[in-house]
């Protein structure tokens, strides 16, 4: 899933038009405080009706992280993670995230007042072009999660073969040892393009193994704080042994042959990871 964060005066108008002109499973999120009334925009159905469309989900986030329309999540990284699987694209209205590609609207705001990655910024919403939006989005970071992954295998052709699903999450560790200082956060640099390559061809060469029918993985760039997730593999295969080896595998070469380069901040130093190995 692709999203993109607005921010500012005119966010909400911004977002529909953005949103009629993306292809592909659509939610609209948007940020209400307590005192909003219900109305269209605030009681939506989540699989659409007459007003967003059969492919359009419009959703709004209260601060008690009430989930107008589909239950409640537990603050907007559970909402992207719960979306993630099924939608192809995520508009949110004045929620911010690292990571995420942002567009910053309003007289006199500062770049610093958006955490994302600022992909433009405008005084008034009429002065951004939806359609010049959508095309610089097409080399953004997707929001991938594990749970998207195993979707993904499971729609194998092979499924109903295999007995196994295996799967390796990497994350952000704050610390080796209790007396360590503590990591706030790494940054991952790559190669565009080289590295999705790269992971391809691995995946590939070890989706040709037999007894294995998928193998998926992603690795996040950019600011990943402490404690969030970093990387996945995820192997579909007919036996658990096939499937443990496969992701051990994976993740090692991974390590070994993508051209990612990680950047370390802890409270007292920041350092490239790969010059001190």
């Amino acid at each position: 899933m692709q999203p993109i964060s607005i921010l500012g005066p005119g966010a909400a108008d911004l977002a529909d038009r953005l949103a009629a002109r993306l292809d592909g499973r659509t939610a609209v999120v948007r940020r209400v405080d307590d005192s909003e009334p219900d109305g269209e925009d605030a009681s939506p159905a989540v699989d659409g009706d007459a007003s967003t469309g059969p492919d359009r989900t419009r959703l709004a986030l209260a601060p008690d992280g009430t989930w107008t329309g589909s239950g409640s999540a537990d603050g907007f990284d559970e909402v992207l993670d719960r979306l993630a699987p099924d939608h192809d694209w995520l508009v949110a209205v004045d929620y911010d995230r690292l990571r995420i590609p942002t567009v910053l609207l309003g007289p006199g705001r500062d770049s610093g007042d958006a955490p994302g990655a600022l992909i433009v910024q405008a005084e008034a919403s009429d002065d951004v072009d939806a359609a010049t939006l959508v095309a610089a989005l097409d080399d953004a970071e997707p929001w991938v999660t594990r749970e998207a992954l195993v979707e993904r295998v499971e729609a194998s052709d092979d499924a109903e073969r295999s007995g196994a699903i295996a799967t390796f999450t990497g994350r952000v560790r704050a610390r080796d040892a209790p007396g360590d200082d503590r990591t706030s956060h790494l940054a991952f640099e790559k190669y565009d393009g080289v590295a999705r390559d790269r992971m391809d061809a691995i995946a590939a060469a070890l989706t040709d193994r037999k007894g294995v029918f998928e193998v998926a993985m992603h690795h996040r760039t950019g600011v990943v704080a402490a404690g969030e997730d970093i990387v996945f593999v995820v192997v579909l295969a007919g036996h658990r042994e096939e499937a443990f080896r496969t992701v051990r595998d994976g993740i090692d070469r991974l390590k070994d042959e993508v051209p990612i380069f990680k950047k370390e901040r802890t409270e007292s130093e920041e350092f490239w990871v790969h010059q001190r190995e």
